[in-house]
């Protein structure tokens, strides 16, 4: 007859648990990989608990041996796995994941990280540290691949990342940021401004481009004389300018491939932005202007009076600067004319390759051609812009049909 063991209070213990000389009681058990493994608790109700979450563990094929892995380690791990990132890509990645994560919750035990654990660390992104909720996506959209890959791994059972940022949203009673396309009132009132202004006439040629092309800001700062084809009036969009903290410390202008391969691609040239890019040749052959050599490329359309490509963030300055003015002067011409002003909303440049967009999708049906120009690599991004874009067309179709089909 087997022996029942007990502890000193005389509970019968099972299989695998033990009470101790010092007073605690242990639970030791097997993963199939030849190893004992023990935890430990002070009471027996304690122990019976950590034995239930281990046998859930093991039929669920959690890791149960990987307690002490940590959010930076999993990072690492993650980060190791991703060969196929480019290089700025790269960057952006860790420099995002140090400044809002590595020292806020990455030192935490990702086993011990729970969904309030998550949704807090975000709520506090947006309350203490005051970031837009875009960028908390950014945030979320490095956590959520690091997460799954702990899920994958077995680390974890679920990723406490799901759902924690449509819960933010809902909460504060806000969608999906979105990056305004400026009206075509807007958008003349900007450019005929630019245009007319003695300080600010030296941006007109760069906003057209913008406008006529609808390229990404490092896809226009980087663009070069031999990317502009004026026989056959076509730019080819072959690479993408980026401006960041290099391994140095130093911020600093880097050239790569477009992220994918849509973003490769042939824009037709307007015959407006022909006329810009002339202008801009005509301007750096009278002022004599050079060109920087960056990663092996020169040649670029559009510098400075020193003869560096811009800076995004200086033309956001003088975006701003010009969006400021041009409202001024606008309101005090609607209070001599009696009229309401036309204000323009503040954007930065991203907003003008969505004004391009809008007005392409206003213009065009084909949704195929618009997601080649735009080097949109999904479709659904075309579709997002042309659904926005459309509900004025769609008003000025019903506006024809008045009267041409019998309803009543």
């Amino acid at each position: 007859m087997a022996i029942k063991r007990k502890d000193n209070k005389g509970k019968v213990l099972k299989d695998g648990e033990s009470f101790r000389s010092d007073g605690r009681y242990q639970y030791r058990y097997n993963l199939g990989d030849g190893k004992r493994h023990t935890v430990y608790a002070n009471t027996l109700s304690e122990l019976r608990e950590k034995e239930v979450a281990i046998q859930r563990n093991l039929y669920d094929n959690v890791r149960t041996d990987c307690n002490n892995v940590t959010l930076n380690d999993m990072f690492q791990l993650y980060m190791s796995g991703k060969s196929e990132l480019k290089q700025s890509s790269r960057g952006s990645y860790i420099d995002v994941y140090k400044w809002y994560v590595k020292d806020e919750i990455g030192n935490c035990k990702i086993a011990n990280i729970k969904y309030s654990d998550i949704k807090n660390f975000y709520n506090g992104l947006t309350q203490e540290k005051n970031l837009k909720l875009k960028s908390v996506e950014l945030v979320n959209g490095i956590l959520r691949p690091v997460f799954t890959l702990a899920v994958r791994d077995g680390y974890i059972r679920n990723n406490p990342t799901d759902g924690a940022m449509s819960d933010i949203r809902k909460r504060r009673n806000c969608g999906q940021d979105k990056r305004h396309a400026l009206t075509i009132q807007e958008q003349e009132l900007f450019i005929s401004f630019v245009a007319n202004s003695r300080n600010y006439k030296k941006w007109h040629n760069l906003f057209t481009v913008f406008l006529g092309t609808g390229c990404r800001v490092g896809e226009i700062i980087g663009l070069r004389w031999e990317d502009c084809d004026f026989e056959n009036n076509i730019i080819s969009i072959n690479h993408n300018a980026i401006y960041r903290q290099q391994e140095t410390g130093k911020c600093g202008f880097r050239f790569s491939t477009p992220k994918s391969a849509a973003g490769v691609r042939i824009v037709p040239m307007l015959s407006d932005v022909k006329k810009a890019l002339l202008n801009e040749r005509k301007k750096q052959l009278e002022m004599g202007l050079g060109s920087p050599v960056i990663d092996g490329y020169s040649g670029f359309v559009f510098t400075n009076r020193e003869g560096n490509i811009y800076n995004p963030r200086t033309i956001n300055r003088s975006i701003k600067g010009i969006v400021n003015i041009c409202n001024l002067q606008e309101e005090k011409a609607a209070i001599t004319e009696n009229r309401k002003a036309l204000i323009i909303r503040d954007f930065s440049v991203h907003n003008l390759r969505h004004t391009f967009c809008t007005r392409l999708c206003e213009n065009e049906s084909n949704l195929k051609v618009i997601q080649e120009i735009m080097g949109h690599s999904n479709i659904a991004m075309t579709l997002n812009v042309y659904a926005e874009a459309s509900d004025d067309k769609k008003k000025e179709a019903f506006l024809q049909l008045e009267g041409k089909i019998k309803i009543s």
